[in-house]
This record gives structure tokens, sequence and C-alpha cells, in this order.
């Protein structure tokens, strides 16, 4: 038998082609291990262990009985708190939605064509995101004074980071097919983007809004420790105090703020896109799909007929509309007061002491191992947070409960969880265990149950249907479902949100230094209380370069696991 000539070269091209990818591939495995390795070794190293638990128990007793009974503020103090609070957390969110909207439409690639304009964009949303917004506080408590000001700028501007992201996100993903139509007319580019792209992204603009909202609430509480106005800044006042009952019953009231703000953003969601908000798809994934369905079906029915009837959805739609115009306008007229005694005369002086960067005879050594400290907190947090929060996101995931019961107890825990602010967490665990690191990664630990679980959720409730109903019909068990076709569809999205974790981690790791909960957190409290601007900035840069280094990372691994899917 003959044999088959080989034309020389013909299957190099394509064995390299195979070898380009598998060489990724082994690169982020090797890289995704180290990282583990890491966040067990930083586990080990803090000493945490169940020991150290068992220790502190007796101080938990003393602690509850110091709380105990709590002591809240007369109902009309309590209540000028809460509307100050809010006011100043709905004009940070408002304000941090008009910037977005322009640095999204120029930072998504389908709506902006010049590629230094793009690159541009995506760095100011980046670096908002990098920068705490505890230093941008810091900064405008300086130029500003006390008050509310401060506070709607430092989580104005730093909720681009977030919100900036999403919205460019969901422009990027649009259905080209009404923007395309639109020009077809000769309609100009500002036409296009009000009529063809704004009526598709807006539903997942206010989801993430609503989700921001959700987020500033808990951070006004950590802002109210460098001077910002409202119940942050008392339950400081509190524990500074040592008043514990009266501290935890304003963390209480956080608490239900927050849980009411997630029940009103449900309702929100529901009269925006009806009943099957809240059903299979449950993130802003799911969101931006229904909203084009929606945008197709509404052109379709516009042909059909000239007058819309008045509907139950309608009327809540409206009704909804105008109780959130009118909410956010009253908090834009409370923080407008302030804007009229904002002298800033402290701008130029503040400013000038924010550069160059420098130590404030602090040995460089020390800040270093400061921050290092601050990054093994954050690994061993992200690590004991998943553990906790990986089997309580999947049961609360719709796809998954046994019981729908048991999904929706599942998911009040979760929000209940992330009502309370990692500070006052941290601060009940320095109480409980004494100050260092421990307290702090225990805090967030519980924290990431609130913020992972969540995402472990919808990830898992967003997964293709029709997979696990093949399994289903070959007579395959509930668990033999789950690792088969849920857990492999779910699990490069967890993955992906793990990253995120660990980068709000390491974030929230030096934000939770104030309170003593050990790392690079103490050093930049200290330098703001005594004026060293300059140890300021020299913390945010390492900061920056932390978590952009992890952001690049991250980046890279969801990169090489697209590529390989």
């Amino acid at each position: 038998m003959d044999t088959p000539t080989k034309t020389p070269g013909t299957a190099a091209p394509h064995r390299r082609t195979l070898a380009v990818p598998r060489v990724n591939t082994m690169a982020a495995t090797a890289v995704g291990l180290a990282l583990l390795g890491f966040g067990v070794w930083s586990l080990i190293a803090l000493r945490i262990n169940v020991a150290t638990l068992i220790d502190s128990f007796d101080n938990a007793v003393e602690f509850l009985g110091r709380v105990v009974p709590l002591d809240f503020p007369p109902p009309g103090e309590l209540l000028a708190l809460i509307g100050q609070t809010l006011a100043i957390v709905i004009a940070a969110t408002l304000l941090s939605m008009v910037l977005s909207i322009p640095l999204a439409f120029w930072a998504a690639g389908n709506t902006t064509r010049n590629r230094v304009t793009r690159l541009g964009s995506r760095a100011v949303i980046v670096s908002m995101r990098a920068i705490p917004d505890l230093v941008l506080a810091i900064i405008f408590v300086r130029v500003f004074g006390l008050g509310v000001i401060p506070g709607v700028l430092a989580m104005g501007l730093h909720s681009i980071g977030m919100i900036g992201k999403l919205y460019a996100d969901a422009i990027e993903q649009i259905d080209e097919g009404p923007r395309t139509a639109i020009r077809a007319t000769g309609a100009r580019r500002l036409q296009q983007l009000v009529s063809g792209v704004l009526p598709q992204v807006m539903p997942s603009f206010v989801a993430t809004a609503m989700h921001r909202l959700d987020i500033n609430l808990r951070i006004s509480v950590l802002l109210g420790y460098v001077g910002v106005a409202g119940i942050g800044k008392e339950i400081k006042n509190a524990l500074e105090t040592l008043n514990y009952p009266r501290g935890i019953a304003l963390a209480l009231v956080v608490l239900a703020l927050c849980i009411v703000m997630e029940l009103i953003s449900g309702a929100i969601r529901r009269a925006i896109l009806g009943p099957q908000a809240d059903t299979r798809r449950g993130g802003i994934l799911g969101l931006m799909g229904r909203a084009r369905r929606g945008v197709a079906a509404g052109t379709a029915a516009a042909a059909r007929r000239v007058s819309v009837p008045m509907s139950g959805r309608r009327f809540a739609r409206l009704a909804w509309t105008f109780v959130g115009v009118m909410i956010v306008l009253v908090s834009v007229g409370f923080v407008g007061r302030d804007l009229f005694d904002m002298t800033g005369s402290g701008i130029a002086n503040t400013l000038d002491r924010l550069w160059p960067p420098d130590t404030g005879g602090v040995p460089s050594a020390e800040l270093i191992d400061a921050m290092f400290v601050t990054v093994q907190v954050a690994f061993a947090a992200t690590l004991i947070g998943a553990v906790l929060a990986l089997p309580v996101g999947v049961l609360a995931a719709r796809n998954v409960a046994p019981r729908l019961w048991l999904g929706k107890v599942f998911r009040m825990f979760i929000v209940c969880v992330r009502g309370v602010p990692e500070l006052i967490l941290a601060i009940v665990f320095v109480v409980m265990i004494g100050l260092g690191e421990v307290a702090g990664t225990l805090a967030l630990s519980i924290g990431a149950i609130g913020l992972f679980g969540k995402l472990v959720a919808d990830s898992v409730e967003e997964v293709d249907p029709g997979v696990e109903q093949a399994l289903r019909a070959t007579g395959a068990s509930r668990s033999q479902v789950f690792f088969a076709a849920t857990l492999p569809q779910a699990l490069p999205a967890v993955i992906g949100h793990l990253l995120y974790q660990l980068d709000v981690n390491i974030r929230s790791a030096t934000l939770l230094g104030i309170v003593g909960a050990g790392g690079i957190g103490y050093y930049l409290l200290q330098a703001s209380r005594v004026r060293e601007f300059g140890t300021v900035t020299l913390i945010t840069l390492m900061l920056f370069g932390v978590v952009m280094l992890v952001e690049l990372i991250a980046m890279w691994l969801r990169r090489t696991a697209g590529a390989r899917s």
C-alpha cells in the first residue's frame, strides 16, 4: 500500500495554532492555582482558625451584654438622620449616572470608532474604581469641610468605576437592528443613539443604578468616619465613646434601610420589565436580553396600533417613575442647600500638599509590609468567603433549590447579610477578638456571602435551561443534573465573580484598617488626621497599583477562558 505523501509544512501551522491556546490554558491554570495557594498560605500566616473563634467566645458574650438593650435615637432625630443619609446617597448615585452615561457611550466599541477616545474613557472608568471612596472623601472633607457635599462627590465619582463599566458593557451588547433602521432614514448620530440605543439599554441602566444605590448606602457608613454627615457619622461618634447600644442600634437601622432598598429595587425592576423580571435570568445579562426583546415587541406593537391602553403594568411604571422623580428632586434640593455654603477655599492648598508623594516619616519598608498584610487579608477573606458563599448562592438559585420556599429563604438571608456594612462587622470582631488582621479577615469573609452569594445565585439561574431539561429527560437525578449541566455552564461566570470579589476585598481590607482591622488602612487614616497628604497620595498609588495588577490578571484569565470555550 502506498503511503500518502505529506506536503512539507502543511501540518506544522495547524499544530502551532492548537499549541497557543493550550499554552495559554496551562498558564491560566498555573496562575489560578498560584492565587489559590497564596490564599491558603495567607490563611495560615494570619493564624485564622477555629481555636481563635473559640477563645473569643467569652468576649462575644460580654459584648452582647454591653449592647443590650439597644438605644435608638428619638423618632424625630432618627428620621432626620435617615433622610439626610438617603439624600446624600441618592444625589451621589444620580451624579455618577449623569457622568457615566457619556463616558459609557465613549467607551463602548459600537458607539465610538475613535480608539483614543474609547481607551481614554475606559481608563477614566478604571481609575475611578481603583481610587478608594474613602480617599476621595478625605480630600473633599479637607477642601470643603465636614458635611454633605464631600460624601456626594466621593461616592459619586467612585461609583463611575462600576456604573460606567456596566453601562458600556450594556451598550456593546445591544441589538444593532433598530439603530441600523434609524440610520437608514438619514438620522444624525445623536438621533441614532437617543432613539436606537438608549431605549434598549435603559432597563439595565436603571437596574445598575438601583444596585449601586444599595452599595452607596453601605458605603455612607464608612465615610462617616472621616466627617461625612449622616447615620455613619453618628455610628462613629457612638462607637468611639463606647456607646455600643446606640452604635449597634443605628447599624440595625442601616440594615433595615438596605433590605427596604432591595425590595424597592425589585419592585421597580418588575414595574419596568414585567413579572418576568424575577424569573430565570436574574442578572444584568438577563436584563439586557429582556430589554432587547421588549424593544422589538414594542416596535411590532406600535405598527399594529396607534394608542396604547392604560394597563396595570403601565400605571405601575408611571407611578414608580413619578415617585422616583420626586425623591430625586427632594434629595437634590436638600444637597443643593449646602452648595451655597461651599467655599472651597482649601482647594489650592490641598492639591499642593497632595504632591509629591512621600512617606511622612514612616519607613518605606513598614508601608510595604502593611500593604502586603492588606493583600493577605483580602486573599484569605476571599477564600473563606467563597467556601461559605458557594453553597448559599447555589441553594438561593430558583432552578437548583429543592423547594421554592427554600430558595426564597436563602435569597432573603443573602439580602440580610448584604445589608450589614463590613465596617460594623469589623468593629464587632475587633471588640471580640482584638485589634489585628484576624478581625478584618472575618468581617470581609461574612461580607462576601452577601455579594459573592448573590452573584453565584444569579449565574446559576442564568444557565441554558435546555441542557438541564435534556438531562432530566434521560432520568438523571437532581444532583446529576447540577454537576453535569448546571455547574459547568455557570463555572466561568463564577470564577469571574470570584476575581471580582478579590478586587473588592483588596479595597475593603484597606478601608477596614481605620477601625483597627490591620493593614495599610491604619496608616491612611493617621496620615489624613495629621494632614500628611503626601502619604495619602503614596498609599493611594500603592493601592492603585495592586488593584490594577489584579484587574489585569482577571482580564487575562477571563479572556483565556473565553477563548477556550
